[in-house]
């Protein structure tokens, strides 16, 4: 495919822009790019020596990647890697220099920012319970066509609301 800008040569990045909710994708060759001031990915060249180093750093991650295992469940990083899912709860402490780094990469963050959780109250709690009873007691009597209990009980959901 040729570059949308010059036309010229063959297109060597694909820009995805996105302005007003439409998005409009770009193909462009390496000199338009660097006009743009969008920088080429670098080419390396090819080396037998290159290859080799690479072969034996990839053989040295996995072996790292087997001996990181959780004391727990036995479950090794490269399980983790693989599956993306812990074996247990003890994981996270085990692997937990791997995942500070995923999520690092994932949400930009490794530390946590939102809002805190914060549980409801007693007063919440016992209310709600307070309103899931009545609304049973609500059904049954329903149910069994006792229409003045129900009556009753219907004011005090509405007064409890």
């Amino acid at each position: 495919m040729l570059c949308d800008q010059c036309k010229e040569r063959d297109h060597a990045i694909s820009l995805t822009t996105v302005e007003d909710n439409a998005v409009r994708q770009l193909h462009l060759c390496e000199k338009c790019a660097a006009e743009r001031g969008v920088e080429a990915p670098a080419t390396v060249a090819k080396h037998p020596l290159g290859d080799f180093i690479q072969a034996v750093q990839q053989q040295s991650l996995v072996l790292q990647e087997d001996a990181v295992r959780c004391a727990f469940c036995s479950t090794s990083l490269r399980e983790f890697r693989t599956s993306e899912r812990l074996g247990c709860a003890h994981c996270y402490g085990a692997f937990e220099r791997s995942l500070r780094e995923l999520l690092r990469r994932v949400h930009g963050s490794s530390r946590h920012v939102g809002p805190a959780y914060q549980p409801p109250s007693p007063t919440q709690l016992q209310k709600r319970s307070t309103l899931d009873e009545l609304q049973d007691r609500l059904q049954r009597a329903i149910d069994t066509e006792q229409f003045e209990l129900a009556a009753n009980l219907r004011d005090q959901i509405r007064g409890l609301e």
